[in-house]
């Protein structure tokens, strides 16, 4: 099966094409450009590199969140004008489970983290198994403290990947929590990853694909407690 993925839930955005399992091509950028002038370029000059034409394509993937609002939205919305415009099937992973698969190689425990704010992280906890990442807990917005007294119960050290990765380092580390830094060639959020998680969910109309969030938008919070104090009618 060969798919076409996508990625670009934080600063880096990135489209791979996987044919069974092995990468044939992947092309990433991090600029100063937004992923709505990059990303479906990216992916159109790797195609013509490849010389695949995007009819052969069996499946189209994108990491559904989360991460930044603004670069889900966009690589939803990429992946679903393909997906209606060639009539291919679709999917969303999780990002989280995503960046999992950089952690094949360390093997054990891996801990996917995005830096949230506020001293809180979006993580789900993994175990590789069979060559593959076994989900642990489900994605959840997670305060630092409460991920640190998780892991200090695995008594085992995980692997730490993801844009957060640093930032969950130095607490770790500051409170005596066993954890591996993942090299950076394997911290960031990958399309490989977003194809690799990808391959055995069950594909989907374009309908069907939506992002997740798992909060609401910082704009949407400053709503709410306006609301809350009495500051603005419904």
């Amino acid at each position: 099966m060969l798919i076409l993925a996508f990625e670009s839930s934080a600063r880096a955005a990135s489209a791979a094409l996987c044919r069974d399992g092995c990468l044939v091509s992947q092309y990433s950028q991090c600029s100063a450009l937004t992923h709505s002038r990059t990303l479906l370029p990216m992916a159109e000059d790797m195609l013509k590199n490849a010389e695949i034409a995007l009819a052969d394509v069996d499946l189209l993937a994108v990491a559904h969140g989360p991460g930044s609002f603004t670069g889900i939205r966009i690589g939803v919305s990429t992946v679903k004008g393909l997906a209606w415009a060639a009539e291919k099937p679709c999917v969303g992973v999780s990002t989280l489970e995503a960046m999992a698969w950089h952690g094949l190689a360390a093997g054990g425990y891996v801990c996917p983290v995005m830096d949230a704010r506020r001293s809180q992280v979006y993580n789900a906890l993994f175990e590789i198994q069979a060559q593959k990442p076994r989900r642990l807990s489900e994605d959840r917005p997670l305060a630092l403290s409460e991920l640190a007294e998780e892991i200090r119960a695995l008594k085992e050290p995980v692997f730490l990947v993801g844009d957060g990765a640093e930032l969950t380092a130095a607490y770790f580390q500051e409170n005596n929590i066993p954890y591996r830094l993942a090299p950076e060639n394997l911290r960031w959020q990958s399309a490989w990853g977003v194809a690799m998680a990808a391959a055995d969910k069950p594909a989907a109309g374009a309908d069907a694909l939506l992002p997740v969030y798992l909060r609401l938008s910082q704009a949407e919070r400053e709503r709410q407690e306006r609301l809350e104090k009495g500051g603005e009618k419904l």
